[in-house]
């Protein structure tokens, strides 16, 4: 029981369940975990020690309550929470204590999951590393010098070094799979409505959505299953519920294998790293192929509805980051007609994508097309020789995936020489959730690589 800390949340339940451990000691052994490596790596930035150890009490005193009963779990700091600071990331909101909880908190603590604290992000998630002017720079646990994504890289590096057996998060442009990639652990982005978005600014916008982070396969499938499940509030959620597919392995599936999306630039110790998982899949009995996309339709459908979204959202906010103001900026560009060749788009890529999923089960790429980068620097500048237009350029592999409309799946895929994580993305038909975590699964398991823990 000395390795609490670095137990799973299916197996921790478990324990919690039949008594064999209390909640108090386990949510003791991540409080402990916190205090020691936090410090290094600035991953929660908001404990709530004493309230946890209350829940905990509580939680020891009664039956248990759901699937989560006294599982510790952070909220990522877009995510409101009642009476617990929720930053955004952004010193406009230094202060502020949300009075509801999110949907996705609701749901975790109705399964009896105890909330630890907050993960910190970029200012309102904006990019895919994780650094504020609240509470500065999240570092990768693997290699302190360099990042750990974003934007939810403060619950990527939680799970990490064992300080939270689950975080959810938040994937706009790839916040839920570029942050597991680059810290070694597992992130799903759901089919939009599959875990219902309750907004009264945008309550039709489906690039952006909440999911489950974790450090293997199966807690991202137990905590799906919590966090999903219809809500009328949200216009576009999903009446059937999520359930994982009875069926395991992946022999007799049809693996699509690309490289590089279509020709976007990959840095080449990325590229040998997932240049692996097609024989992995072919060692399982799946029918491996290499194919060739076209998937530019979604460069212009998810700048232009991101860019609108932003200044939908932050418009009349004054005193924004960089990167926030930049995207307000190229909102207030955007025109009726510019949304209009963008729905043409994403409509194109979406009956492409369908036609493309009636042959094959599974698509796997990149999920990044770099390695962890350099913390201090803002954003990667170029790959493999090609010099990127702006700070978006470097996330292709991810968000042109998110106007898929599809689930995906970020997977521990192997290490570069220098010892660096990289992962692999497993995307899926839209609606496919529970076969996109199959086939995660399968390859989790039999790579082993989620078992390798970071030195701190």
């Amino acid at each position: 029981m000395s390795e609490l800390h670095y137990l799973s949340a299916t197996e921790l339940s478990h324990l919690i369940r039949t008594r064999q451990v209390s909640a108090v000691e386990v949510l003791q052994a991540h409080l402990d975990r916190i205090e020691q490596v936090n410090p290094r790596v600035n991953a929660v930035v908001t404990l709530v020690a004493e309230q946890a150890m209350d829940a905990a009490k509580a939680a020891d005193a009664v039956e248990p309550v759901g699937p989560l009963h006294g599982v510790p779990v952070a909220h990522k700091d877009l995510t409101d929470t009642a009476g617990i600071r929720t930053t955004y990331g952004s010193p406009l909101f230094a202060g502020h204590v949300p009075e509801r909880d999110d949907l996705v908190v609701r749901r975790l603590k109705a399964a009896g999951a105890i909330t630890v604290g907050k993960t910190n992000t970029p200012e309102f998630g904006t990019g895919s590393h994780t650094v504020n002017d609240v509470f500065g720079l999240t570092r990768n646990p693997y290699d302190l010098t360099r990042s750990a994504g974003g934007s939810s890289g403060g619950a990527a590096a939680a799970l990490a070094t064992g300080m939270v057996p689950l975080a959810d998060g938040s994937d706009m442009g790839g916040s839920l799979r570029n942050p597991a990639s680059f810290c070694n652990v597992a992130g799903l982005r759901p089919t939009p409505g599959r875990v219902p978005a309750v907004s009264e600014i945008a309550a039709w916008y489906t690039l952006s959505v909440q999911g489950p982070m974790a450090r293997n396969v199966d807690d991202l499938s137990l905590m799906l299953s919590v966090i999903s499940g219809f809500d009328p509030r949200s216009p576009y959620a999903i009446k059937e519920a999520y359930a994982p597919e009875p069926e395991e392995g992946v022999a007799g599936l049809r693996v699509a294998w690309s490289p590089d999306l279509g020709g976007l630039p990959v840095d080449a110790a990325t590229a040998a790293v997932t240049a692996t998982a097609p024989a992995v899949f072919e060692r399982l009995g799946a029918r491996v192929e290499e194919v060739e996309l076209d998937l530019e339709d979604a460069e212009v459908a998810f700048r232009t509805y991101r860019a609108w979204f932003y200044a939908l959202a932050y418009g009349e906010l004054d005193g924004l980051g960089a990167n926030t103001a930049w995207n307000v900026e190229r909102g207030r560009e955007v025109t009726g007609a510019d949304l209009a060749r963008a729905e043409r788009a994403r409509s194109r890529l979406y009956q492409r994508m369908a036609d493309f999923f009636d042959s094959y089960d599974v698509l796997i790429a990149p999920v990044s097309q770099v390695p962890p980068f350099p913390a201090e620097e803002p954003y990667v500048r170029a790959i493999d020789g090609v010099e990127l237009p702006d700070y978006l350029a470097w996330m292709r592999s991810a968000y042109w995936v998110s106007v898929m409309h599809a689930p995906a799946a970020s997977v521990p895929a192997g290490f570069t020489p220098s010892g660096l994580p990289v992962g692999v993305q497993i995307i899926g038909r839209p609606f496919a959730d529970a076969r996109v975590l199959r086939v995660a699964r399968a390859f989790e398991q039999a790579t082993g690589h989620a078992s390798h823990h970071p030195p701190l």
